[in-house]
């Protein structure tokens, strides 16, 4: 009885061939070379949505705004401090929202025609990070949000 289990277990192999192991190499190699590039494409993708996500924020802020215009003083739009604020002229600025990382804002609120600024502002952010918001992203009252920068700013009366 001594003598058979002996023999079984010098017969079982005692570890995995060389083979075996490049194989399993080789199938760990060939997962990360598709699951490395997925990855680095959806980080640029949430950069992007980040991107949006501030710009939309901020867009719908302005129209609120000139829901309640007075019909003289323009909205100003800053970031300081990982922070969006609106101010009318110079009024204290009101916190309209916390600003994503890495995500830039424009030159603020374009008025594109000076004589009716209430329906044709735009405002618009970039981020060297992602992958379509490299070009920027902008909210217009016009056309809502779109990709691309806010045209030239008209000057003001």
């Amino acid at each position: 009885m001594i003598a058979r289990i002996r023999k079984s277990m010098n017969e079982k192999d005692q570890g995995f061939t060389l083979i075996e192991l490049l194989v399993v190499m080789i199938i760990i190699g060939i997962l990360a070379a598709i699951a490395i590039p997925v990855f680095l494409n959806q980080r640029k993708k949430a950069e992007d949505s980040a991107a949006k996500a501030d710009v939309s924020t901020l867009g719908k802020e302005i129209a609120t705004y000139f829901v309640d215009w007075d019909g003289a003083t323009l909205p100003v739009v800053t970031a300081t401090g990982g922070k969006y604020a609106i101010a009318a002229g110079t009024a204290t600025a009101t916190n309209i929202g916390n600003a994503s990382k890495k995500v830039a804002l424009g030159d603020g609120v374009e008025i594109l025609t000076a004589a009716t600024p209430e329906t044709t502002w735009c405002i618009d952010v970039t981020n060297p990070s992602g992958d379509k918001a490299v070009v920027g992203f902008k909210y217009s009252a016009a056309g809502g949000l779109e990709e691309g920068m806010c045209a030239a700013a008209a000057p003001t009366p």
